[in-house]
């Protein structure tokens, strides 16, 4: 498969917490740490930006969507090379548990075992927020 190939694949978890709960969690960048290995295991509030210093991609700065009532936690993630990589993310109520769903985007370039790679961290990062959420 060439690399520069347009593709998505949705990566969802269930947390059995009402969706609120999950939202709030999720969308406070002080918590990524907790969850989110794949952006790094620090950040920082530097002025109006979130930065991951300690990110397996380098200094990258962190920005969600403002907060809102529809479960957006879209983020983009600038890297280093100043590149901005879009990550559409949900939280759904499900009941009252909720599920939430990360789209990931093969990027330009992006090799097949890269994808799964990127894929394999995207699921580890969720199944962190469910435990994290689940225990709370």
């Amino acid at each position: 498969m060439n690399g520069s190939r347009s593709e998505s694949r949705h990566l969802s978890i269930r947390v059995d917490r009402p969706v609120g709960e999950v939202y709030a969690y999720a969308s406070d960048p002080a918590n990524l740490p907790a969850w989110a290995h794949g952006l790094g295991g620090s950040i920082e509030k530097a002025g109006d930006d979130w930065i991951a210093d300690s990110s397996p991609l380098g200094r990258v700065k962190v920005a969600f969507v403002p907060r809102n009532d529809l479960g957006v936690l879209d983020h983009d993630v600038t890297l280093p090379s100043g590149e901005t990589v879009h990550n559409p993310v949900r939280v759904i109520a499900d009941g009252t548990a909720s599920e939430v769903v990360f789209t990931l985007r093969r990027q330009p370039g992006t090799t097949d075992a890269d994808f799964e790679r990127d894929a394999s961290t995207v699921r580890a990062d969720l199944a962190r927020l469910k435990e994290v959420l689940d225990s709370a």
